[in-house]
């Protein structure tokens, strides 16, 4: 779904705007959302593993950044409190969820469609994201952040609010879990293996 620019977006510093600061402001926005927007959602995705969730979480920090964006001093922190942002709505999310769980009603088979040639290129890629999909939160966040992300460790730090000590010992910690999820190999794995 297209991105649009929300109405009654606040000049940069907030107050009144006239039609040549709203005209600015609306430009800048879009600036930041064709900017931010591919890594944001690269960032939801590793987080949620829904590409309809990732969606949600991405539009809904720049709806935040919209109302309360203009607050912000310094510009150049934009991406850092857009990441931030993200994160701790994907944590209210998780809390709102344990409190009130969401069931199915309907269970569906899903089909899988055919493998193309084209697939098997992303199969690596697939894998470590799956493989990352299966580390614990602690880890997901900081990798996500540091690899899909290409964050420093100081602004991930920031967006996770944590000291930056333990972004290296969860990084480092979490590179391990994932270097032996993806040397152990499934037996479906092997025998495919020795198939090709």
């Amino acid at each position: 779904m297209p991105w649009r620019t929300p109405q009654g977006i606040r000049g940069r510093f907030g107050g009144h705007t006239t039609v040549g600061d709203a005209a600015t402001a609306r430009a800048d926005f879009e600036r930041l959302v064709n900017t931010y927007y591919g890594p944001l959602y690269q960032f939801a995705l590793s987080l949620t593993h829904t590409e309809a969730e990732a969606s949600d979480m991405t539009q809904q920090a720049f709806c935040i950044w919209a109302a309360k964006g203009h607050q912000l001093r310094d510009g150049s922190k934009a991406k850092t409190w857009l990441f931030t942002t993200l994160h701790r709505e994907f944590l209210k999310t998780r809390r709102r969820e344990r409190v009130f769980p969401h069931y199915e009603l309907d269970e569906v088979r899903i089909e899988l469609p055919a493998t193309e040639p084209a697939v098997a290129d992303r199969l690596d890629a697939v894998r470590v994201m799956d493989a990352l999909a299966g580390l614990p939160e602690t880890f997901r966040a900081p990798l996500a952040l540091f690899y899909v992300g290409e964050h420093s460790y100081k602004e991930i730090a920031e967006i996770l609010e944590i000291p930056i000590g333990t972004v290296q010992s969860r990084i480092a910690r979490g590179k391990a879990q994932l270097h032996e999820m993806l040397m152990t190999r499934t037996p479906a794995e092997t025998k495919r293996d020795h198939r090709g």
